[in-house]
């Protein structure tokens, strides 16, 4: 049986033909469905590769039925691969920033139309990380049955291949620097647009609090019209497992080190709300399924995407000093505590 063809994996090697020379790819893993088929996932990059400039990931399709992530990832990226033929600026931009994508962490379980990879597993639930506090029945991650949703994976398993495969990019290419920055685009949670940071597993703040709101605080004041929640996401649930956090906690026995993991959580609620037929389909609550509503979210979130990029190429700017750090952080507490 001919297995089922990916139009964003299609889409995803048209980008690499045009940027062949400007890109580095390769495939950091295979996926396997029980058909048989395999899909490879790819990492890409681009920019300066030196560890002395900083770095910043982006990450899609984590959750199978979540396209519409992996497709704000790959706009962006054929985005930066066309300007390449004739943005002299985007050129020396690169020569001081890193860039790294991640766009179909999961092609299993696009291929099988599930949230979860090929062996049930809900890679967001997966990681070594424990909530300290009580998360939600089943949402916050359950180990009951990969038939249930939210599946973490048996007890004492390693993380699964897909996870292994991000915490290696994320390792080799952004913790590796004394500052990186990472998106992650999803879909999925309420009617609005939210930027969240971690923690998940636990209402407790994060160590680079000052260094997120001051993130924030920029991003405000360039894109004064944006309609983004910015907010740690335990301001809305915790949940076990959370891939980010146990990222982060890696980067937080580096000192002196800075990364800031951020998720894109698109409001799919919205679409659902104007269009009320997509209830019956699957992808229907994660995507917007019309034409028009679809190209709409794949050019609203690339000036979010673009101004991460250039907040890490002038972190100098705008990063805490030691002398207004402390005040920075008492008022992000007061923001999000």
């Amino acid at each position: 049986m001919t297995p089922p063809a990916l139009p964003e994996l299609i889409a995803l090697d048209r980008i690499l033909e045009l940027g062949a020379g400007g890109l580095e790819a390769r495939v950091v893993c295979e996926v396997k469905i029980p058909a048989g088929a395999s899909y490879p996932v790819h990492v890409i990059t681009l920019g300066n590769p030196s560890p002395d400039v900083p770095a910043v990931g982006y990450f899609g399709g984590v959750h199978g039925l979540e396209r519409i992530g992996a497709g704000v990832v790959i706009a962006f990226l054929q985005s930066l691969v066309m300007r390449l033929q004739w943005d002299s600026t985007l050129h020396k931009q690169l020569e001081s920033v890193r860039l790294v994508f991640m766009p179909i962490v999961n092609p299993g379980g696009m291929a099988l139309n599930t949230r979860c990879n090929p062996q049930g597993v809900d890679l967001m639930r997966n990681a070594p990380v424990q909530a300290s506090e009580r998360v939600p029945f089943m949402l916050g991650g359950q180990r009951i049955s990969a038939a249930l949703p939210w599946f973490r994976g048996r007890q004492g398993a390693d993380m699964e291949v897909e996870n292994k495969a991000v915490a290696e990019v994320v390792t080799s290419e952004l913790l590796s620097r004394d500052f990186s920055l990472a998106m992650d685009c999803h879909s999925g949670f309420g009617s609005r647009d939210r930027i969240w940071f971690p923690y998940a597993h636990t209402r407790a703040p994060i160590a680079h609090l000052a260094e997120m709101h001051a993130l924030k605080t920029i991003f405000s004041q360039s894109h004064s019209y944006h309609r983004y929640a910015f907010e740690p996401q335990s301001r809305q649930y915790l949940a076990h497992g959370d891939l980010w956090d146990h990222l982060y906690r890696q980067a937080c026995a580096q000192p002196g080190r800075v990364f800031l993991p951020l998720t894109l959580e698109m409001g799919s609620w919205l679409w659902v709300k104007k269009n009320p037929r997509q209830l019956f389909s699957r992808h229907g609550i994660f995507n917007p399924l019309m034409e028009h509503r679809q190209q709409r979210v794949l050019r609203q979130h690339q000036l979010l995407l673009d101004f991460l990029s250039r907040a890490a190429c002038g972190k100098a700017l705008w990063l805490p000093r030691p002398e207004t750090r402390s005040s920075l952080h008492a008022q992000a507490l007061h923001d999000w505590y």
